[in-house]
């Protein structure tokens, strides 16, 4: 059985609600196994030296949007459980369009990073550094995927987030003398 409102309109069910803050929480620790596998980073080189990951800015930018989506995460979590809060739907969209791009920006500035680490630019000189500096590009791997799993997270929250947004208005009217006249 479906709640209705007075006006006759459906509410949104419990289970997405329920799906919506799971998806929430579950970003929270991807964020910070993130953060954790990038900032100890790190490989010595006896040739080449000292690699940390402070050395790239798509590493410290991944970071940063790990730190902001972790805790855009929790509080939104937590506010989407108040009734003041969850009937505020284009705050959610708006903020959960705005994660979801951060996301994905930095997911594609590490992506860059470590195809250059792995396969290098021969055209530009650039030497790939994955064979001397195996155990860090690994590392910078499992960040990846971590941050990549948490942007479907978002991707996810932000369809979610829409429907909330714009499921709240009718279709629009179309006269039918209108239509069948064209």
């Amino acid at each position: 059985m479906t709640p209705y409102s007075a006006s006759g309109k459906k509410h949104h069910l419990p289970m997405l609600r329920l799906f919506d803050s799971s998806l929430r929480l579950c970003a929270v620790p991807l964020s910070v196994a993130t953060i954790w596998v990038t900032v100890t980073n790190q490989q010595d080189n006896s040739s080449y030296g000292m690699l940390k990951y402070y050395k790239f800015s798509a590493l410290k930018y991944m970071v940063l949007v790990s730190a902001l989506c972790a805790c855009y995460a929790l509080v939104a979590a937590a506010c989407s459980w108040f009734r003041y809060y969850a009937s505020k739907a284009w705050i959610f969209f708006l903020s959960d369009q705005i994660v979801a791009y951060l996301t994905i920006t930095s997911v594609g500035a590490v992506s860059e990073i470590y195809y250059l680490a792995y396969n290098g630019a021969k055209e530009d000189s650039w030497s790939e550094a994955c064979s001397s500096y195996g155990r860090f590009c690994g590392k910078v791997k499992l960040a990846l995927i971590l941050h990549a799993i948490t942007f479907c997270c978002f991707f996810v929250l932000a369809v979610i987030s829409a429907f909330r947004a714009f499921s709240v208005f009718d279709p629009p009217y179309v006269n039918s003398q209108e239509v069948q006249g064209d």
